[in-house]
Formats: C-alpha cells, structure tokens, sequence
C-alpha cells in the first residue's frame, strides 16, 4: 500500500498571490509587481522535483498554437517600438517644416501601430488563455479520474481539504505556466531587447547615462518587494484562518454545533479578533518600506531630469534634436517594465513548477485497489450469488496486529449471513472486501468463483450493493440521488424503488415530489428517511450480492420497523451479507459467524449456536438482558 503524499496547507494559486501585487513607480506609471521565490516552494521542489520533460509534454498537443503566441508576442514589441521614431519625425520634420503630408501619414501610423499591436493583444491572450485552459481541464480531470481510484484508506489518511485544494487552487494556478510565466519571458527579453537597441540608435550618450542609473532603481524596487514579504506571509496565514472559520462556522454541521454547544458568541468573538488582525497587518503592508519608495519615486523623477540636462549641455548633446530627445524618454520609461519582468521570472517558475510537483504527486500515487489490467468478463445478469472468503488476513498500515486473520466462511447464493461480534472484531473489514473497498493482503473474496480483484469495478458495483450505516445523499433532487443508481431508469420505477423501501408516501407529500432537493448531505430528512431513500436507490440498483452494514443501527424502534421491512424487501431472492445489531435480525439469517479479535470463533444457524453455550449464547444472552424495547446485540 501507498504511503500518504506530502500534505501542505492548502494555499492561493501562484498567478495570484497578494505579494505578486507589489508596485513602483516610474514618471507616475506603475511597475509590474516585484516577486520573491516562495521558500516552501523550494523545498517543496527540493523534496519532490519535477521533470521539465513531463511538464512539456502536458504542452504538446498545443505546440503550433504556442509558437504563434510566441511570434505574435515578438512582432508586437518590434511594432511597438516604432511609436518613439515617429514621434521624433513629428517633432523634428513634420510640425516645424509644416510638412502636412508626413504629419498625417506619422498621426496615421501611431494610430495603426496602437492598433494593430491591440489586436495582436488581443489575438495572444485568446491563444494562451484557450491553451492554458484545456491544459488546465485535461489535468483537473485526470487528477479527479485518479482520485476516483485511490481505496477509502487514501481519503481516510488525507485532509478533504487538500484534496479540493490541489484540483482547484494549484491546477488553476498552473495555467500561469502559459498566460504569465513563458509568454512573460518571451515578452519581456523581446522588448528590453528591442527597447534597449533602439535607445542605442537614438542616443548612444544617453544609454550609457541609463546604464548607471538603471540597475540602482531595480535594486531598490527590489528590496521594497523583500520588506513587504514577511507581512504578506502573514496576511496570507491570517486569511486562511479566517477561511477556515468561515467554512467551520457557517456549515450546516457548524452552525448546529455552535447552536447545541452555545458556542456562537466566542465564534463571532474570535472571526472579529482574526478580521481585527487583518486591518492591522494591510496597514503594515501598506507602510512597509514606504521611505525606500519614496527615496525611489525620487530617484525615477532625477532619471528623466538627467536625461535633459545632458541632452541640453553643448559638451553632452552631441547635436541632439527635441524629436529624439522626447522619443528616448519614451523608451528609457518603457524599458522598466521588461526589466522587472525578468526579475520575476525565477519566482513564477519555482511556484509553478512547485504547483506541478504537488499536481503530480497525486498522479502518481498508485492505488492500493488497483483495477485489473485484464477484468474477467462476468455478466451481473448471470450471478447466482455464491461467496467464498478463503483464508482471508488484513491488517491496515500502521496497525499492529491484524484486523482480520485467516477468515474462511461460504455463502451459498441466495442465503442470508449475519456477522456479529464486539466492536473492532472486524466485522466491517470482512464486508469491505466484498465491495472491494480494500484488498486482503493474503488468501481471496469470490463471487460466483471468480475474485472480486480481476472484476472491473463498474461490473462489481453492479454486482455487489451495500446499505451502510452512514448513507449518503448528494446535495441534489430525490430523482437525482436515485438515478445515480440507474440513470436510465423510469419514473415508474423510481416510484415502485421508493415504494418497496418504505418512503413513497413521504416523497409523494413533498411539495416538489422526486423533484424535491434533499439539501446538504441530506439534511432536509431525518436518519431513518435517508437510509429508506439509500436503499431504494439500492433496490433500483439490483443488485444480485448485498451487503447490509449495520443499516438500522442507532435508529428508534419504528424508525428501525419500518427500515428493516424495506430491507427485507430489498434482501429478497439475494445473498445477503448482514452486519448484525437487532438481535431479530440475527435470528432470521441463514447462518451467522461470530467474530472476536479478527477471527470466526463460531459459526452456525441461531438455534445451532444457542446450543452450543459459548460466546453466541453469551451475546444473545447480554442483549435479552439489556433494559431497551428491542434486543440488540452487544456492538
């Protein structure tokens, strides 16, 4: 069996973290957010890395598209570039010589250059988003398909929440692999390329006067970027705790926890302190490193004015004209943005490869039920219903001793076993494995001879049903909780399901009848309707095999009454595997195993056992003298 994946707080997507939205300035026009490497996107890198070949590969598919991103990225800088040159024409030729031909054809392609590089724009981000996206879907619904096949243990060992993190925070986050990390790089070393070539033409005296005052005002931009870090990290803890009580507070169990404990006041009392919290720490982000960007937006206001007072100088200009002094502005402003892009490339591409390692952890967990390579055909109209457990032993991971030890028992087809036994006997184990819902580690489960293992699962599904205790119901219509059975199934079959499990008056008094939505885990019908509802869409099911565990436990006597006629409706003409509590129950099986400590310590019908004087004897015994209205065996 598997090991359990790393589990990390769930956490917001990379593409939009609140530290990535750190800005400057330059001339009163903002700078692309300044970001820092995660350190827990380190070490998650460190502890699982990933294969740069695998991540390609999710891109494959998409490489012609990806290549005219790429290329439209590339022509809208170069075009671009070309609005500072015109404005030196303008400046220069067109207004002074009252050259109105080149005025209008200069005016003309400003504007077509404002257009066309808008709807390349336009065009690239349609190509990337739609890249990304069915990348994104192909990957959520591999993930999900996977999950789908991890055993009842993988869920029992992880945190629901990580589960619903990892498909939808970090699947979502990775589209930024497409739409902000590749075409970012493309964008960014194209125009700081291009910008920076066309600074040179224009001016070679002046870029060198860039040269020096450009790498000081990133440095500072930087180190803003790096105070503000610690209190973003802890707005964003602040923020999941407020989450989290959220989700905990205003949950339909949450809200009749605080009612029934009389705890709403100190949940109310401890949301507000958490929310108080945030206040403070915005201020502090907000102020953090506030006289570093002062001292930058100062240094941003001398560039410029350096830039005229050696253009003006006669010693400095070298002839300069007022066209190409206003169009080197222009660029010298422009070539801060690529230049804090590429600042930012190393953190987006550890967090995204940081999102791909958690992604494909999961993809990689091999279930501990696998479905078998070569299923053995088995037509579930055809199962007569026979099973045989053969020397059966189970012991879960990390358990100590074993939860089942060399179990043996047979079931002829259409006969009724009961299982009984003190708590942790086993008794669930045992009727896990006819659903499969784990593997023994030796001996084998057979229906009809064949073992459960080389049975594809839907077959097996078809085959085998199951009634627990716990039923549960989707937040959904009753037609909808019941199609999930059988979804070609008809009304009238609904209604004749609903019928012979007890519950078709109740639904027929619904204001919506079948239609009526049954809330959030079923919350809008007490225990005994939901399990009445669980075995209808049992009996739409058909199943030949059934496996009744502890159905009708914890249920008042006419709630009990009327869920055991039900089962006894849907146990008819099938073999029955029964986790007993009712001692009535008990008494009608066809055989019943006694189970202690993992093993059969007995095994026979009712009266055979009773006979016998040991622990049967004893249980049925203990329950006869237990003070309830309806004998139960000891659980």
């Amino acid at each position: 069996m598997t090991a359990t994946p790393t589990q990390t707080p769930p956490r917001t997507p990379a593409t939009s973290r609140p530290d990535r939205d750190l800005s400057g300035g330059h001339g009163g026009r903002g700078l692309r957010g300044v970001q820092t490497v995660d350190p827990r996107d380190r070490a998650r890198l460190a502890s699982a890395p990933v294969s740069l070949r695998r991540v390609v590969a999710l891109f494959a598919p998409f490489r012609a598209r990806i290549g005219v991103v790429v290329a439209i990225i590339v022509v809208t800088s170069v075009v671009g570039l070309a609005q500072p040159f015109l404005v030196r024409e303008v400046v220069d030729v067109a207004i002074p010589q009252q050259d109105v031909r080149l005025l209008l054809l200069a005016v003309g392609a400003m504007v077509a250059v404002a257009a066309v590089t808008q709807l390349l724009g336009v065009v690239q981000t349609w190509l990337s988003t739609q890249v990304g996206q069915q990348v994104m879907h192909g990957l959520r619904t591999t993930v999900f398909t996977h999950l789908q096949r991890q055993s009842l243990g993988f869920f029992t060992r992880t945190r629901g929440g990580e589960v619903q993190s990892r498909l939808v925070n970090d699947v979502g986050g990775m589209q930024g692999v497409v739409t902000s990390t590749a075409t970012s790089i493309a964008a960014n070393v194209t125009t700081a390329v291009a910008t920076a070539l066309a600074m040179v033409a224009l001016s070679w005296r002046l870029s060198l006067l860039s040269l020096l005052v450009v790498p000081p005002s990133l440095w500072l931009t930087r180190r803003v970027a790096l105070l503000r870090r610690e209190v973003t990290a802890r707005q964003q803890a602040r923020l999941a705790d407020l989450n989290a009580q959220i989700e905990e507070g205003l949950s339909v169990s949450g809200v009749r926890l605080a009612k029934t404990l009389g705890t709403s006041g100190r949940s109310a009392d401890r949301f507000a302190e958490t929310s108080e919290d945030l206040v403070g720490l915005e201020l502090r982000s907000q102020l953090a490193g506030r006289w570093r960007m002062a001292t930058m937006q100062v240094v941003f206001a001398v560039i410029p004015a350096l830039v005229y007072l050696v253009a003006g100088l006669p010693a400095t200009s070298g002839g300069m004209t007022i066209g190409t002094l206003v169009a080197f502005t222009a660029l010298q402003g422009a070539i801060f943005r690529p230049l804090m892009g590429l600042l930012n490339v190393t953190a987006q591409w550890v967090a995204s490869m940081a999102l791909f390692s958690r992604v494909f952890e999961y993809l990689d967990l091999v279930p501990d039920v696998p479905a078998p390579a070569r299923p053995v055909p088995l037509d579930p109209a055809r199962v007569t219903g026979r099973i045989v457990v053969d020397e059966v032993t189970v012991r879960y991971p990390g358990s100590s001793r074993d939860a089942l030890t060399g179990v043996s028992l047979e079931v002829p087809a259409g006969s009724t076993l009961a299982l009984v036994g003190p708590t942790g006997s086993g008794k669930s184990t045992l009727a896990g494995l006819l659903a499969r819902l784990l593997d023994p580690d030796t001996g084998r489960v057979t229906v009809d001879g064949v073992d459960v293992r080389d049975l594809d699962p839907d077959v097996l599904a078809s085959v085998v049903g199951t009634v627990s205790q716990e039923s549960y119901l989707v937040h959904a219509s009753v037609r909808d909780n019941l199609l999930l059975a059988r979804p070609s199934a008809t009304e009238a079959e609904l209604w004749r399901a609903l019928a012979a499990a007890q519950v078709a008056d109740l639904v027929a008094a619904l204001p919506d009848g079948l239609d009526t939505v049954v809330g959030a885990r079923g919350h809008r019908f007490s225990g005994g309707e939901q399990q009445r509802l669980a075995v209808a869409r049992t009996i739409l099911r058909d199943p030949p095999v059934l496996v009744l565990d502890e159905a009708t436990s914890a249920l008042d006597t006419a709630t009990e009454r009327a869920l055991q006629t039900a089962l006894d409706e849907l146990a008819r003409g099938r073999t029955t595997v029964t986790i007993a509590h009712r001692l009535s129950t008990v008494r009608r099986a066809d055989r019943i195993a006694v189970l202690d400590a993992g093993r059969v310590v007995e095994a026979g019908t009712h009266a055979e056992l009773l006979a016998r004087g040991g622990r049967y004897a004893a249980l049925v015994a203990a329950a006869e003298d237990a003070p309830t209205p309806a004998a139960a065996l000891p659980a």
